[in-house]
């Protein structure tokens, strides 16, 4: 049985291929499109499928469109309409951005959107970008996507994501984002096979929401740039804690109420992008950090309370926020903690396709998502070829892991590009750059390369049965964080050691790596040790500003040349810049 999952309601658009419980494939659109984040999320872009990333999955599993036995849409469009009015006329004011808000703070493009989510099946049909025409989608009717079409609940998708992808048969279940339907936070019980969910907020409320306000307030895009926000918090003071409290209050039964910001009339005018960041505004993130963790915490608890489990799963946007995950996992009351790695909308389209298939199927639950290599891969003969015709100098490594290493002990920053994509917003040593953390400029370095923010620190991955001689683990005796959505603290007598990947407040948002996860990386980072006694490296994304990471060779080679990158391992192969 094929299951395919969609997202495209917001941002982050993604598809996920699922074949009887095992994920084939899953991808982000905007790899392919190159515009980040798919598109920007308002109402007049939710027509926008993500067919480079459909295309994809099903050129990966080696099928056809009509192979697909159910098209599952992470969102339901029935929980927006009226109640017991399932066709509801639709009215859109010739001027949607003049007309204003209504008084209960219903959106003028609201009938827009709707619109576009019902009819998207059609869309899907008739919408396929010309260039993408090929046999996998020959031979469409729309009763065919019809007959399989499924609109799922936006949080049960982000639910899915993470209690049928942990590595649990027991979990309590936290989602935590913006908005979905109506709901914005959602408390679940994986057990027995059967989820439960147990506890919902709806809108107005909304943690993702708030967050998006004050990356607005801070002169940062919303709804892209929070986890700058989280970097910016590091340099401040939560001063103004209690006047956040004012505005997060928390109730008795695990949840919260948020009432208006009225962030200007609080602390003054908004910080206008380009213009620097005063103390003020650092500490205004730190409030805000420091209430946000607080809440998630008394919602841990509560949810331990309901239904001692011993294990956590989460997903939703605000769990990329790995300062935060780090207080649950530390302080909270659940033994494990497991995010999703692609926690974000774009994970909704895996929670989408697994959720289906596990209920047609009856179970079992036969998959876990040990990684995020779930993207194209492009084998040594393509990328040698591409190189040809691009008439660039290169040669062939005989050990990739030890000369790679050479150059970084060496202080070169590399681009490293191997095996298949990683599915979510973080490189995790497939479209990454890599550089050595020995040096303390080499912060600085890679902000000026990637043209980031000088408060934005970059991370480390180490290889596991390291991690804890070089990161506080709290006493356990391993740390293990392969998809880096949880910050430790460098141990003191490291410190020194590693200087690039250590934040201002002595944390690093650690990646680990075994060799069966990913064999060259782990080789790599075994033979940078065996240079320098140092087995972590300095791990980022592959790209620059305003760019989504790279996904095929192309893009490697445009981003290399276009940047200060010293060198790019892509494959088998070292391309280098003329000294």
């Amino acid at each position: 049985m094929l299951t395919l999952g969609i997202n495209a309601a917001y941002h982050d658009c993604a598809a996920a291929l699922v074949r009887d419980g095992h994920v084939i494939a899953a991808a982000e659109e905007e790899r392919f499109t190159r515009i980040k984040h798919g598109k920007r999320p308002v109402p007049f872009t939710t027509w926008q499928l993500p067919y480079h990333a459909i295309d994809y999955c099903l050129a990966e599993a080696g099928v056809r469109m009509r192979d697909v036995d159910h098209i599952v849409y992470s969102y339901n469009p029935k929980l927006l309409m009226p109640a017991g009015n399932m066709e509801p006329e639709v009215v859109l004011p010739l001027e949607p951005s003049k007309a204003g808000f209504g008084p209960n703070g219903e959106s003028p493009w609201d009938a827009l959107f709707l619109s576009y989510l019902v009819n998207a099946p059609r869309q899907l049909l008739d919408g396929l970008p010309h260039h993408l025409t090929s046999a996998r989608w020959d031979g469409l009717s729309l009763q065919h996507i019809t007959d399989r079409w499924v609109n799922l609940d936006h949080h049960l998708s982000h639910e899915a994501s993470a209690f049928l992808a942990a590595p649990f048969e027991d979990t309590a279940v936290l989602t935590l984002d913006g908005r979905g339907e109506r709901t914005t936070t959602s408390y679940g019980h994986f057990h027995e096979g059967r989820y439960q969910r147990i506890k919902q907020i709806d809108l107005p409320h909304s943690l993702g929401l708030l967050y998006e306000e004050v990356t607005r307030y801070l002169g940062f895009l919303h709804s892209s740039d929070e986890y700058k926000v989280m970097a910016l918090a590091s340099y401040g003071k939560p001063i103004y804690r209690d006047q956040f409290r004012e505005i997060l209050t928390l109730d008795e039964e695990g949840g919260y109420a948020l009432h208006p910001a009225k962030l200007i009339e609080r602390f003054g005018p908004g910080r206008r992008r380009g213009e620097p960041f005063t103390e003020q505004h650092q500490n205004i993130a730190s409030s805000l950090q420091y209430v946000l963790e607080e809440t998630a915490l008394h919602m841990a608890q509560w949810l331990h309370r309901q239904t001692g489990s011993s294990n956590l799963s989460m997903a939703g946007g605000v769990a990329l926020n790995c300062v935060m995950n780090a207080r649950i996992a530390r302080d909270g009351p659940f033994e494990k903690v497991w995010v999703q790695p692609a926690a974000g909308d774009a994970g909704t389209a895996l929670g989408a396709a697994l959720y289906v298939d596990y209920q047609r199927r009856a179970g079992p639950r036969n998959w876990t998502m040990e990684h995020a290599y779930l993207g194209p891969a492009f084998s040594d003969e393509e990328i040698e070829r591409f190189l040809d015709q691009s008439h660039l100098n290169y040669r062939k490594l005989e050990n990739v892991a030890d000369e790679a290493a050479e150059l970084l002990a060496d202080n070169k920053v590399l681009g490293w590009f191997q095996g298949r994509m990683e599915f979510g917003p973080r490189a995790l040593g497939a479209r990454s750059i890599l550089a050595s953390p020995i040096d303390s400029s080499m912060q600085a370095r890679l902000n000026g390369l990637k043209d980031r923010e000088d408060f934005r620190p970059v991370a480390p991955v180490v290889m596991e049965e390291r991690a804890v001689q070089w990161f506080d683990g709290r006493g356990a005796a391993s740390i293990c964080a392969p998809f880096m959505l949880f910050v430790y603290d460098v141990l003191p007598h490291r410190a020194q050691q590693i200087p690039a990947v250590r934040h201002i407040d002595g944390t690093a948002r650690v990646q680990t790596i075994r060799r069966d996860q990913n064999e060259r990386y782990y080789d790599l980072l075994a033979a940078f040790e065996q240079r320098t006694g140092v087995p972590v490296l300095v791990n980022t994304s592959f790209n620059t500003r305003g760019e989504p990471v790279v996904c095929t060779p192309r893009d490697a080679v445009e981003s290399f040349w276009s940047s200060p990158l010293d060198a790019l391992v892509i494959g088998s192969y070292l391309v280098e810049k003329p000294r």
